[in-house]
């Protein structure tokens, strides 16, 4: 029904205790912290597979007040960060060692989730004209601005990265998706889609499918 083109870039070298509540520490400069992640089920956006025992959730970072998490405004560069709140509330663990999840806009195609390169690149390529100083007759080209790593210490601290959600445990983390093209209400009618999610026996769940219709329901006029 839905084919994925491919799986999630997952990074070694988070914690997985970090990941299960989406902190930071107070040394970071972010002005909003994420608030501990809460059981999936009680967010609007989310999909609950009762027999299996799992929610899977998602928060869309799409608010200027929310992106002050972020060392970086991924809203300017037409990225869109989600949040994944992940709840196992069966007494096996599930494996997300070959999950994919994919962002489905209304009218489009599958997007993966993006990497770290693929921000920098986008933002590079904004500043690699650089600035052109006028000097007397002729124009001085400067040097393209040198990409700094907040984009990568962003994916360092905040990227989804559990391989295993253990029996009553939540896990979270955020990807990022390009929602360049997709006009002004890219939520509008997509959908967040996972695959690939295993019991401890390596049976695959049912996949989730989560509308974001939910969630701008929630949010005001």
């Amino acid at each position: 029904m839905i084919i994925v083109h491919r799986m999630m870039r997952v990074r070694s070298f988070l914690s997985l205790a970090l990941l299960a509540s989406c902190c930071v520490g107070n040394s970071l400069a972010f002005e909003h912290a994420p608030q501990q992640a809460k059981d999936a089920a009680t967010y609007p956006a989310v999909d609950i597979h009762q027999n299996e025992h799992v929610a899977i959730a998602a928060v869309p970072y799409n608010t200027e007040e929310q992106i002050k998490t972020f060392r970086v405004n991924y809203l300017d560069h037409q990225f869109l960060p989600i949040r994944i709140i992940i709840t196992n509330n069966g007494d096996r663990p599930i494996s997300l060692n070959d999950v994919r999840i994919n962002f489905i806009p209304a009218h489009g195609e599958r997007l993966p989730a993006a990497e770290a390169g693929d921000i920098e690149r986008r933002i590079s390529l904004r500043d690699k004209e650089g600035e052109h100083i006028p000097v007397g007759p002729i124009k001085l080209h400067t040097k393209p601005k040198t990409p700094n790593r907040k984009v990568e210490e962003d994916f360092s601290e905040f990227e989804y990265a559990a391989l295993v959600v253990e029996p009553h445990t939540t896990r979270a983390g955020f990807l990022f998706y390009d929602i360049q093209g997709l006009g002004n209400a890219p939520l509008k009618g997509a959908k967040l889609v996972f695959r690939e999610i295993k019991d401890a026996d390596g049976k695959e769940l049912f996949y989730f499918e989560i509308p974001f219709d939910k969630y701008l329901q929630t949010q005001p006029q």
